[in-house]
C-alpha cells in the first residue's frame, strides 16, 4: 500500500467496506477519568465505519489535563447558603477551589 495516492487508498477501502468521514466543527473532546479530565482542543476527528462498527480517530490540536473534582450536593447547598448564591455559581466555586468549602465561600463573599 506504500506509494498509493489518497484517491486509490479511498477506493480500496471502499471496496473492503470501510468508510471514513471527517467530523467538521469539533471544538473539543473530553476524556473523563476517575480523578482527572484530558481535554483535546480543536481535534481532527475521523469516523471509521467497518462491518457495522464505528471507530473514532482523534488527532488533537492541543491537550490540557485538569483535575476532576467531585462535589457533593450537601457541599453545594452549604456554599449556596453561606455565600447567598445560586446552585451553578456555588458548584463552579467548589470546583475552582478543588472541593475546599472554606475557600469557595471566601472567594464568593470577597472576604
Amino acid at each position: 500500500m506504500m506509494g498509493m495516492n489518497p484517491r486509490q487508498m479511498k477506493k480500496l477501502m471502499r471496496q473492503m467496506g470501510i468508510k471514513m468521514d471527517e467530523l467538521d466543527g469539533v471544538e473539543e473532546v473530553v476524556i473523563r477519568l476517575e480523578n482527572r479530565e484530558i481535554v483535546l482542543k480543536e481535534p481532527a476527528v475521523t469516523v471509521i465505519s467497518a462491518q457495522g462498527e464505528k471507530s473514532y480517530q482523534i488527532v488533537p490540536g492541543s491537550e490540557e489535563v485538569r483535575p476532576r473534582v467531585k462535589v457533593s450536593e450537601e457541599d453545594v447547598k452549604l456554599v449556596m447558603e453561606q455565600a447567598g448564591v445560586d446552585e451553578e455559581t456555588a458548584r463552579k466555586a467548589l470546583v475552582g477551589a478543588e472541593g475546599d468549602l472554606a475557600e469557595a465561600i471566601l472567594k464568593l463573599t470577597g472576604e
